[in-house]
């Protein structure tokens, strides 16, 4: 399989970092970056060819990865218009909708939306993805292996449920880093110094989210299992419930898939 991304950003760095760490060869692997740096830094790290412009090479491919800023999506496909035949178009452009993307390839349905998170820049990210009717069970194949690369992959079979995937995953580890700067901040005003406030904080969100990764147990058990009657876990929960900590997580996550709707409809204004 030939992968062209048009767009070598950290995430098109993390899944070519991916691909090349399982082996894949880097001879078929293509990146249309037009700042000249970036292209450097690529060539160098991976050994894979990159173009300032798309050009034949690198339309001779199996799959096109998407790796653009949203708002830059139509300029980067203009050069791709009445010159796809069976390629498959990968997105991973936060926000663009397969129609828009669909209609500024004029016409064109071999496409998949997906939606990984940032831990795939360490190879821990989970992708949401969603094809679109036109894409062969061996187009989802290849999709999904590529994005299998970063993390772990699930399906989504209404693309209108794309919106609440970014709100949850996409966004999801904000979420994560706001948790974690609230631990560091009161382990800071406890009296640790701010490398250990930072260490315990990270240390304990992340074993606590492998036992919970780990476990058939659900979450609300595993809560209930640190939590006394009367003790100190409980002191914490009963504070956070008080000021409606669970509520405005809720909350956030249902803004975030509103705005997503939204942006869907900014981005794809022509």
């Amino acid at each position: 399989m030939k992968i062209t991304f048009i767009g070598g950003g950290n995430m098109a760095v993390a899944l070519i970092s991916g691909l090349r760490n399982q082996g894949f060869s880097a001879a078929a692997i293509q990146v249309v970056e037009p700042l000249t740096e970036a292209r450097d830094m690529l060539t160098d790290r991976f050994g894979v060819r990159c173009a300032a412009s798309m050009d034949a090479a690198a339309l001779d491919s199996q799959v096109l990865v998407l790796a653009v800023k949203p708002q830059q999506m139509k300029v980067a496909l203009a050069p791709l218009v009445d010159k796809l035949s069976a390629q498959l178009v990968v997105s991973i452009a936060a926000g663009m909708r397969m129609a828009d993307i669909s209609r500024w390839l004029g016409g064109y349905h071999h496409v998949v939306r997906t939606m990984p998170n940032t831990p795939a820049l360490i190879g821990a990210g989970v992708t949401g993805l969603c094809a679109d009717p036109g894409v062969s069970q061996d187009g989802r194949d290849n999709a999904e292996s590529l994005m299998r690369a970063v993390g772990s992959t699930f399906w989504v079979h209404d693309e209108a449920q794309m919106d609440a995937v970014t709100a949850i995953s996409g966004s999801g580890p904000g979420y994560v880093f706001y948790f974690l700067e609230a631990m560091e901040k009161a382990a800071a005003d406890l009296g640790f110094d701010a490398e250990t406030a930072r260490r315990i904080s990270v240390e304990t969100f992340t074993g606590a989210a492998q036992l919970a990764a780990k476990s058939s147990e659900s979450l609300s058990t595993l809560r209930s299992r640190v939590t006394s009657k009367g003790g100190t876990t409980e002191a914490a929960l009963l504070a956070f419930d008080a000021a409606g900590v669970a509520a405005g997580i809720e909350r956030g996550i249902m803004a975030a898939n509103s705005r997503g709707r939204e942006l869907g409809d900014i981005l794809g204004k022509d």
